[in-house]
């Protein structure tokens, strides 16, 4: 199934922000009982480094390559295969700790509300940039 390169963006877009929307609820659920002013700006700490360290590049090289597509690609190419290893690891790393109570609750909350925003950010970036291309 090929796809044109705007449809790979909103498909990136679509991936990102369902990710980190239930990423997000999972840390938010979690918070009950550990939200103070700490907590709460060692979160935005953690999204500030996800953000910036991680996925505004991501969303920056993604997107450029996508952009230089001449021809319709497979849909899955809204990523390249590193991409698709990064985030399987993750996935299971996040499906491992909680699974296996290897991180309090309180950890949960501060690490996957950060983690969570950076990523539904993400998502929102790679929209804005299918709206961009679609307007030219």
């Amino acid at each position: 199934m090929k796809v044109k390169k705007e449809t790979l963006l909103i498909i990136a877009a679509i991936v990102w922000f369902i990710a980190g929307f239930n990423i997000l609820r999972i840390g938010l659920t979690s918070y009950v009982g550990y939200v103070n002013i700490l907590n709460v700006f060692v979160s935005i700490i953690v999204f500030l480094a996800f953000w910036f360290m991680v996925f505004y590049k991501l969303t920056k090289k993604h997107t450029k390559r996508i952009r230089s597509y001449n021809e319709n690609q497979f849909f899955l190419k809204f990523f390249d295969v590193k991409s698709f290893c990064i985030m399987a690891f993750m996935m299971s790393l996040g499906i491992s700790i909680r699974a296996f109570s290897l991180m309090p609750n309180m950890c949960i909350a501060v690490f996957y509300t950060g983690l969570g925003s950076a990523l539904s950010l993400t998502g929102i970036l790679f929209g804005l940039n299918y709206y961009k291309l679609k307007r030219q």
